[in-house]
């Protein structure tokens, strides 16, 4: 009984409500410096290959020699198709794959997003497999135009030279498809939808001709002009869509085989000039997780990692001495790899962050230090949900138990009323507060929290939907509401129904309870994005209402509550996801329009969630925060 009434006092005890504005502040400051720790040798790891029947590298390549002649044939044959008429285009590259004694067919797909309309036509062929039963397949693409809008001169004619080049071996133990979309993004979204017959009739023609399941897929982005251009590196491009990554051994084989065998240097996220210092490291696995949160495509490899189909894209970049013969010679080695396979890739890790083209840090590892800024919102959740509990005023004892007040002999000067709490032989003496027990009245708050992410749909709906002339004036107009709509919400309130001290601690509580709920469960499928909305959204977990004065030795911020509240109000203006939003615009030179309408496309296209997240998650969170803060000026 003894333990029993310490720690029914230690419940009321002041001091600990002190404690998790500390513990929160510790949250976030080790989940930083975890994420800044990782790129040193002593957390991170190099690469290795898990899956031993792949044998990257070690098979002899052939394609060289007359191959070349052809393949500058065919890249003549696709400079004279540049401006050509669509199905004119498709129906010559058809011929092609014809030629080599492939089964054909073309797929026109169209989409419509933000009053844009995103059309086209893919051209593939089938190999089937000598070995093969049709039940595995793997796909070699080549968008017509790469993710910059050039023309992929090279690339095509690399996959119809290689769809030649296959044809004549008789060890392919699994189908291979040559795959020329009409885009980079939308084409092959298109076609791996109408694959696993997920697409809409309507805007995207069934495949006439099919495989089996699909183990993996290669892309080529080689624009390098009509001419040819020798290239000096590979940029390995493996972002897929929502964040989801392919199998670390399928990127492990292609980084193996280029710089192993072939001598070509590989590099990622852009980072050309990498140094293996701590800061190019830091650097990389930061735009990685910039490029991870954002959740968008990031070549045409993207749109297959959601069907579970490990994906990558080979970009040639700078000016070297490797020319169109290196890189199909890599191509012919990753795809003999790929023909070793005797089932899914699956031994490897799905969740990683690259350091560089060999170091990585598994999942393991790095995701502490999301669950740690998430972990701050609930440590501050619990502390609110218990100080919404807590009153001055005693009340009377239930029926329940004996209990009887204690002699005033017994009370020390300064203390509370004390309890006797009898239960058998034994009597402990408990503060009478400290069986006080507060009627937490929920209905305004849950209200309040279920009204505000209804809200949130206003804005999602509008921005995915809205047509791309109108974008900038609703983008525009969604600032200047959600800056000032924590502050309109706050004097409706005070005017019809005022939120007393605890309800507003209530709001706040299921407002952070909710978004560490949702950090901890996104930081399992998008570590980055969660990590990087847990940041932006770190400070509303030390903003606080600010009370009444009570009494002349009130505090200063009690005495001056409106001004205080409103400067405050102000300073969340500064973390309001709109204007986070511009401000990055800004920050790397995007058109504010264009990123619109490139999310737009990845909500109608690919099933992008980035902004669900944005408006669903972390605005209802900043909002309840300003309105909780704005109360101060209306009381």
């Amino acid at each position: 009984m003894a333990l029993i009434s310490n720690l029914l006092a230690l419940r009321r005890d002041p001091r600990i409500l002190k404690l998790p504005p500390y513990l929160s502040a510790l949250c976030i400051i080790v989940g930083v410096v975890w994420l800044l720790v990782l790129p040193l040798n002593e957390y991170s790891r190099n690469t290795y290959i898990s899956e031993n029947a792949l044998l990257p590298g070690q098979v002899h390549t052939y394609f060289g020699g007359s191959e070349h002649n052809i393949f500058r044939a065919y890249r003549h044959e696709v400079a004279g198709l540049v401006g050509k008429p669509i199905e004119e285009r498709s129906q010559r590259l058809g011929e092609i794959f014809k030629s080599s004694n492939l089964k054909v067919a073309t797929q026109k797909y169209e989409y419509h997003a933000s009053s844009r309309n995103v059309s086209g036509q893919n051209v593939y062929a089938v190999l089937q497999g000598p070995r093969a039963d049709a039940t595995e397949a793997i796909v070699l693409i080549a968008a017509w135009t790469n993710m910059d809008g050039e023309i992929n001169h090279s690339g095509v004619a690399l996959v119809l030279t290689l769809a030649r080049y296959f044809k004549r071996w008789s060890l392919w133990s699994k189908d291979i498809i040559f795959l020329l979309a009409g885009d980079s993004t939308a084409g092959p979204q298109a076609w791996v939808d109408a694959y696993h017959d997920s697409h809409s009739p309507a805007a995207i023609d069934p495949l006439s001709i099919k495989s089996g399941a699909l183990q993996g897929a290669v892309a080529i982005d080689y624009p390098a002009g009509p001419w040819g251009h020798r290239f000096d590196k590979l940029h390995v491009v493996y972002d897929g869509v929502n964040g989801q990554l392919p199998n670390l051994d399928l990127f492990n084989t292609a980084v193996s085989i280029a710089s192993g065998q072939m001598g070509i240097g590989c590099t990622l996220q852009r980072m050309f000039q990498h140094d293996d210092s701590y800061q190019a490291r830091l650097q990389t696995m930061l735009r990685g997780m910039i490029s991870q949160g954002l959740g968008h495509a990031s070549g045409p490899h993207s749109s297959f990692i959601p069907y579970h189909v490990d994906a990558i894209t080979l970009q040639t970049v700078g000016d070297g001495w490797h020319d169109e013969m290196s890189l199909g010679r890599t191509l012919e080695s990753l795809f003999r790899s790929l023909n070793n396979l005797l089932e899914h890739f699956h031994q490897s890790f799905f969740f990683y962050l690259l350091m560089q083209a060999n170091r990585f840090v598994s999942i393991g590892t790095y995701l502490p230090s999301a669950m740690l800024l998430a972990v701050n919102f609930t440590i501050t959740a619990i502390a609110l949900w218990v100080a919404s509990g807590r009153s001055d005023v005693p009340v009377a004892n239930p029926a329940s138990t004996s209990r009887s007040p204690a002699p005033k002999s017994e009370k020390a000067a300064g203390e509370s009323e004390m309890t006797v709490l009898k239960t058998g032989s034994s009597i402990a003496l408990i503060p009478t507060i400290s069986l006080t027990i507060t009627e937490r009245h929920l209905f305004l708050p849950l209200t309040f929290i279920a009204l505000t992410h209804f809200l949130a749909l206003l804005p999602l709906y509008i921005f995915n939907n809205a047509p791309e002339s109108l974008l900038d004036i609703a983008f525009n107009t969604t600032a200047v509401l959600t800056s000032i709509l924590p502050t309109l919400a706050a004097y409706v309130l005070s005017i019809y129904h005022r939120p007393t001290q605890q309800e507003a601690t209530l709001i706040q509580c299921f407002s952070l309870l909710l978004l560490g709920m949702f950090l901890s469960a996104l930081a399992t499928l998008n570590f980055s994005l969660s990590f990087l909305i847990g940041i932006f959204a770190a400070p509303l977990t030390f903003i606080r209402h600010i009370p009444l004065p009570t009494s002349p030795t009130s505090s200063i911020l009690s005495k001056n509550r409106k001004p205080v509240s409103a400067v405050i109000s102000l300073l969340l203006v500064a973390i309001n996801p709109v204007i986070v939003i511009r401000a990055a615009t800004l920050y790397w030179g995007k058109d504010i329009v264009e990123v619109l309408v490139q999310a737009a496309e990845g909500w109608h296209i690919f099933g992008l969630w980035t902004q669900v997240v944005v408006w669903l998650v972390w605005w209802p969170a900043w909002f309840a925060g300003g309105v909780v803060v704005a109360r101060g000026m209306f009381s």
